[in-house]
């Protein structure tokens, strides 16, 4: 793993340890790698490091039972808590208007039965995304470890991340922005199946542009995605909710669906954040944007 990302403090004190951090990285699984990795291996942090605090007997406050962490739970934790430790993120909040999206998703009901594809508002979401990666080139980028030099990718790549009973997992749409609905649609449900029968291999889930956590079919009105690196923002997607929107005096119930982008404000600003989602919502609003 030749890209490690890790702050220059960490690099000398590597170097001052004689810890080789590529095999550091490797070992843990990850290419985020943080101080507290170099200090017995512990990669979320208490007061001053220590984590021994955390060390609780809790059976003498009542029954308890344990069950193991996964490897693959494990990993996935550790680079979680490094992100959110060595990454300064911000979340923006907004909702879109879906009228449109719903409307045409039930006329083509009748297309996606002889099609055999079941025509989400995922797939919507995953082609909006797509197109406004395109527009906004900053966040189709990512931040080399060093945190000189910003890569700009000239494809987009959109990770879907999938809930399993082994663990969250996020493969990728390769080249969404070329890609149809009912194509991309196809995709999200082959992978997401496989994802779940865990047969989704490793070329599968790397590259991203950005990623998309989708809650909506849970619950919940927004939360704070964390982001993925070495991607630079994350799509969170919440319930549709019917909100009362005003036209003068008259009263009218819209179906909005909450968004919540978290983002890397090393290369992101607040305005940045604002101009994305408002032409994200604006696509979302009319999905004939989606086809130009």
């Amino acid at each position: 793993m030749s890209d490690v990302i890790a702050p220059p403090s960490v690099r000398a004190l590597a170097r001052e340890k004689g810890i080789d951090l590529a095999k550091l990285a490797r070992d843990l699984g990850r290419s985020t790698i943080a101080r507290e990795d170099l200090e017995g291996g512990r990669s979320v942090t208490g007061p001053a490091g220590d984590t021994s605090y955390w060390d609780v007997d809790h059976s003498q406050y009542g029954p308890v039972s344990e069950e193991p962490m996964s490897r693959f739970a494990q990993v996935a934790a550790a680079n979680l808590a490094a992100a959110t430790a060595l990454i300064p993120q911000v979340t923006h909040h907004d909702r879109a208007d879906v009228t449109a999206i719903e409307a045409l998703r039930k006329e083509l009901k009748p297309e996606a039965q002889a099609r055999g594809v079941k025509l989400t508002a995922l797939a919507f979401h995953v082609k909006a995304l797509a197109r406004a990666l395109r527009e906004f080139p900053r966040f189709n980028a990512s931040l080399t470890p060093d945190g000189k030099t910003l890569v700009l990718k000239d494809y987009v790549h959109i990770g879907i991340a999938v809930d399993t009973a082994h663990g969250l997992m996020v493969p990728v749409i390769r080249d969404a922005d070329r890609k149809g609905l009912w194509q991309i649609a196809a995709e999200i449900a082959d992978l997401a199946s496989r994802a779940q029968a865990r047969k989704i291999g490793p070329d599968e889930m790397g590259g991203a542009s950005m990623s998309i956590s989708n809650l909506g079919g849970i619950g919940g009105i927004g939360f704070t995605p964390i982001v993925n690196p070495p991607e630079l923002a994350i799509l969170g997607i919440t319930r549709t909710e019917t909100v009362t929107v005003w036209e003068g005096d008259t009263p009218r119930p819209v179906p909005m669906v909450p968004l919540d982008l978290s983002y890397d404000h090393r290369v992101i600003n607040g305005a940045d954040a604002a101009r994305f989602m408002t032409y994200l919502a604006g696509v979302l609003a009319d999905p004939r944007r989606m086809m130009v």
